[in-house]
């Protein structure tokens, strides 16, 4: 039987950033294609999850140290740099319209991962033209079809369907992952879940 591993993501996540660097080795391993599925996550909080923002304005300050903490030593296993950007949340939306054509170009895993570090590594404001202009110089896509195509209401309508998707299967944040459709699995500490719904490491 053909396994499926979806992937719903949004670059402006940390724990999303940790998640999609683990999960690659973990689909290699499992001889799966990852099915990537952008979406734009502050929609889902706004439909579903608006505890996020009450939790921004009111943090539990021993639950935000330990939460600091918990970036730092996940970033340290998996070799990552993630810092505190200047600019958070941050408006993703054109970013994640244009992994739509990456994907189509068949860049989507450089394109994202040079969104991630661009966020949470070099600390740009992702939201900028100018900094979405030299991540595709890195990946090779042109600016000016890129820009345009962002503008499309092709574009803006393939992400609110992602979006509204996963709201509607269960979804409420990034990274969400689906193993054979219904089986949800979230954040990047499930990875281990989504490695045995797989049937455990390869061997």
């Amino acid at each position: 039987m053909t396994r499926r591993l979806e992937f719903f993501f949004d670059c402006s996540s940390p724990w999303t950033y940790l998640a999609f660097e683990g999960v690659l080795p973990l689909a290699k391993r499992h001889g799966i294609e990852i099915e990537w599925r952008p979406v734009l996550v502050g929609g889902v909080f706004n439909a579903v999850n608006t505890s996020v923002y009450e939790n921004r304005e009111r943090p539990v300050p021993a639950k935000a140290r330990y939460y600091a903490k918990d970036l730092v030593d996940w970033a340290r296993l998996y070799g990552l740099e993630i810092g505190k950007p200047p600019v958070f949340p941050v408006n993703s939306v054109k970013a994640m319209r244009g992994a739509f054509l990456a994907a189509r170009e068949g860049c989507l895993v450089p394109y994202a991962r040079r969104v991630f570090q661009a966020y949470w590594r070099d600390l740009e404001d992702i939201s900028e033209d100018s900094v979405l202009a030299r991540v595709l110089q890195d990946v090779d896509l042109e600016a000016y079809a890129f820009f345009a195509w962002i503008a499309t209401a092709e574009a803006k309508q393939a992400l609110r369907d992602n979006t509204d998707e996963l709201i509607r299967r269960g979804g409420f944040g990034s990274p969400t992952m689906y193993v054979d459709e219904d089986d949800m699995y979230f954040g990047n500490d499930r990875l281990i879940l989504v490695d045995h719904a797989l049937g455990g490491p390869a061997q």
